[in-house]
């Protein structure tokens, strides 16, 4: 599976980020998909996953009701969806696949493939 993710940036506290990404290489069918990030000096950490098959998804309690995780099944592509966002949001954003397992998996080392990472930067 390659992973190609893009759309962070430079955004005020408050606002809104969409981050995709696109996968490819084969069948996302049974799927775990998750978002990582990792801030400066700061141990890469888990942010929300879906199961490709069934739309499922999970968050860690830091972004729940503010970031949305989906999926796009004609464009093999997953969303992250960030609003309300803080200072502390700031990181570089990674996208991971699983080939099935647990969706609440949140270690980085459950996931096999890895994209490059996004920078976003939210100030205050």
């Amino acid at each position: 599976v390659q992973l190609q993710a893009s759309g962070g940036g430079l955004v005020q506290a408050g606002g809104s980020l969409r981050l995709s990404c696109a996968a490819s290489g084969r069948s996302l069918g049974s799927s775990v998909m998750g978002w990582f990030r990792q801030a400066p000096g700061r141990e890469r950490e888990f942010v929300a996953s879906i199961r490709w098959s069934s739309g499922d998804t999970y968050y860690t309690d830091s972004v729940k009701g503010r970031f949305t995780v989906s999926r796009d099944n004609a464009k093999n592509t997953v969303y992250l969806q960030m609003n309300s966002l803080k200072p502390e949001d700031t990181a570089v954003y990674y996208c991971a696949a699983r080939i099935g397992g647990f969706l609440a998996s949140a270690t980085p080392g459950s996931y096999g493939y890895w994209g490059q990472g996004t920078l976003v930067t939210v100030s205050s």
